[in-house]
């Protein structure tokens, strides 16, 4: 996966609410940011990858049902980590 970073910094801090704006107004464009506000723009997996990330997914749903101990989510869901970061992973679970 290829994944290109822009470093706005100098010119701009960008917001939270301006993040989100950015994904919301660019939906086929998978984006990411560190923790030092740089945004990561993503591209797509190729087959493979796209397979093993589904499998996983699959393994994580049937073993979460099962046990019941807490939320899946798919790589639609970005999550703003406690460095400031907005992550997508590919599966996650809390």
């Amino acid at each position: 996966m290829l994944a290109v970073t822009i470093n706005f910094n100098s010119i701009a801090q960008i917001t939270d609410d301006q993040f989100y704006q950015l994904c919301r107004q660019n939906p086929d464009v998978k984006f990411e940011r560190n923790a030092r506000g740089e945004i990561i723009v993503m591209s797509p997996t190729g087959g493979e990858t796209g397979n093993y990330n589904f499998e996983i997914s699959i393994d994580f749903g049937i073993w979460n049902r099962r046990t019941k101990l807490g939320v899946c989510f798919d790589s639609s869901t970005c999550f703003r980590l406690p460095n400031g970061a907005n992550r997508s992973p590919d599966v996650s679970w809390i």
